[in-house]
């Protein structure tokens, strides 16, 4: 069967954005150095999956839509983040100066949603 390993998306700062990652889910940096086009990347995430935090050389902030959607920031709906404690990671979120918003407990789950500094919008549910 087949399934995803890996998300790439573009920041305006690759690192600032892991270490985010790293404190609300206990994930690690798998990997860190030069990337296509000039860039940066840091790979952020788990042993079997993680998500690819891209720069472009003169950071994201100054990348058009010109120059494709691998130089584009934030091109996407959102990321859903599966998570054991809902409530201790929305305690994280708070306390990164983040807002949890849209909560709903729904059949099979809970979740809520946050933007992150770069107004990346994270879905956080848990199952359990």
């Amino acid at each position: 069967m087949a399934h995803l390993e890996h998300v790439n998306i573009t920041v305006p700062d690759p690192l600032k954005t892991a270490k985010l990652l790293v404190d609300l889910f206990d994930w690690h940096i798998r990997w860190e150095g030069g990337a296509s086009n000039g860039g940066y990347s840091v790979h952020v995430g788990s042993k079997t999956d993680y998500i690819a935090l891209y720069t472009g050389p003169e950071g994201a902030e100054n990348q058009t839509p010109a120059q494709g959607n691998h130089l584009k920031t934030g091109g996407l709906n959102h990321l859903g983040v599966v998570v054991d404690d809902l409530d201790a990671t929305e305690q994280k979120v708070r306390a990164q100066g983040l807002t949890p918003h849209s909560h709903l407990d729904y059949e099979p789950g809970r979740r809520f949603y946050f933007r992150d500094h770069d107004g990346i919008e994270i879905e956080v549910v848990s199952y359990s």
